[in-house]
């Protein structure tokens, strides 16, 4: 199998030399200098995910900004809204798809830095939106970038990282995304910033790998013969599992509504600022992945994601089924006019210490997500896919994650004016029970193994060092 090669001058250049210098001071020069290569072509490559973190959850605080828009042209109702929410994750699914091509037409490198193209294009649209067909088509470029980004990056960092921190450096990109997004979530807290889509400093663009680096691109085609072998076809379906399974535990349309769904339950502190700490929870707990993944393992981290999510959806579920009902009954406000809770009216405020029950729920929702099944489905696609299938299979993995998103976040608001709030949650927490089922039966140990051992793993059936 061909090694990844990071700022090769020539084709005998070998990144990681099977016969080390003998002095172990040069030694220890030339294994800082590839490392120092490895980090910085990392660093360059997932910056790409600050975007896709931040477009991510752009709507949270600008749909309830634009829903009390003054403008008639930029006024949302709730339907547009929706709309608005889950057009990302459609340009998304394009960005997947797209990637499947030029992941190996373009390499991964040359890819991630064409996703700065429509990334700049769609903040571009949005800053000066005149219009919904303007936002809409911004939001669909973001999501277009993020979704190609989505496929690369990953793909990319495992190639380049060695065993023993691929995975700290695989959980990276999540990190960079996350920090995007609570980028985005203090932004919200500056009450002047009313005119979101025109708010100055809110369009940064996604950035390619800039360092001299680069990978195998894999150029030869995989045929439906060689697919159908079992050591090709079972990663994949592995890889396609968790991307669906990680979508329907409802991380998207919770990032994507986060302060609209603090606006329908009665919270202690204001619903922006609610949304922030959530984001800085989720921050220090991609933190916590990043260090702890190449030492507890992958599995026990989703493990105790999949019981955390488990806990806070069932909790938040509880919460809205319990609470107070509205101050007064409207039952005649439908989809266009009707909050998330599916009232006209906000919840009566409970006792004073229920109140943090929302955010502490949130909070555990996102920190179990962010130190399982946030970051590990990422690096366990790059990580499990075949090399030969890698460019095309991490697309594939991409395009059904944003269709399933996209899925779930167009009918989010449906199914909550239908229902009720507490509908998804209790929904998301049945998903979260499986999600462990899956991880125990399914889901391989990749902690310490190089690409080829892995690949090997899957070859030739032998499972001693995955369990």
């Amino acid at each position: 199998m061909q090694e990844p090669l990071l700022g090769a001058e020539g084709p005998d250049y070998d990144t990681f030399p099977e016969k080390p210098p003998p002095s172990p001071g040069e030694r220890t020069r030339v294994w800082a200098l590839q490392n120092k290569r490895v980090f910085l072509a990392t660093f360059a490559a997932v910056l790409g995910n600050f975007s896709f973190g931040y477009a991510l959850v752009y709507t949270s605080p600008v749909i309830p900004a634009l829903e009390r828009s003054l403008d008639p042209n930029l006024s949302l109702t709730k339907s547009q809204a929706s709309w608005f929410g889950s057009v990302f994750t459609l340009g998304a699914a394009a960005g997947g798809l797209s990637a499947m091509v030029l992941n190996d037409l373009l390499g991964r490198k040359l890819s991630i830095m064409f996703s700065a193209v429509p990334s700049a294009a769609g903040y571009a649209l949005m800053a000066g939106a005149h219009g919904l067909w303007m936002l809409l088509l911004g939001r669909m470029l973001t999501g277009f970038a993020g979704g190609l980004t989505a496929a690369c990056i990953p793909v990319y960092v495992s190639e380049i990282a060695p065993a023993g921190v691929r995975g700290a450096l695989g959980a990276t990109p999540q990190l960079m995304a996350v920090f995007g997004s609570l980028s985005l979530y203090a932004l919200g807290t500056r009450r002047r910033c009313r005119h979101w889509p025109g708010c100055e400093g809110l369009t940064p663009t996604s950035a390619g790998s800039s360092s001299r680096s680069r990978t195998t691109s894999g150029h030869s085609h995989l045929s439906w013969a060689e697919a159908r072998d079992p050591h090709i076809y079972r990663p994949i379906v592995i890889a396609l599992l968790m991307r669906f399974l990680q979508q329907l535990t409802g991380i998207t349309p919770v990032l994507v509504y986060l302060q609209s769904i603090f606006d329908s339950t009665a919270v202690l502190l204001p619903p922006e600022d609610d949304a922030a700490v959530v984001g800085a929870v989720r921050l220090l707990s991609v933190l916590i992945a990043a260090l702890a993944m190449d030492l507890a393992g992958r599995k026990a981290l989703l493990f105790v994601s999949g019981a955390s999510m488990f806990a806070a959806n069932l909790t938040l579920g509880l919460y809205v089924h319990f609470a107070p009902k509205p101050l007064a009954p409207n039952g005649t406000m439908g989809l266009e006019g009707a909050p998330l809770g599916g009232t006209g009216q906000p919840l009566a405020t409970p006792p004073g210490y229920l109140t943090l029950v929302p955010l502490l729920a949130s909070m555990l929702f996102i920190m179990g997500y962010a130190v399982g099944w946030g970051p590990i489905t990422w690096l366990l696609m790059s990580e499990i896919l075949p090399l030969r299938a890698r460019g095309v299979a991490s697309g594939l993995c991409v395009l059904l994650s944003w269709l399933t998103a996209f899925a779930l976040t167009k009918s989010f608001l449906l199914v909550v004016n239908a229902f009720g709030l507490q509908a998804p949650f209790f929904f998301f927490a049945a998903v979260c029970s499986v999600n462990l089922a899956f991880t125990s039966c399914c889901v391989p140990e990749t902690k310490g193994r190089s690409l080829e051992q892995i690949e090997s793993f899957f070859r030739s059936g032998r499972g001693s060092f995955l369990r």
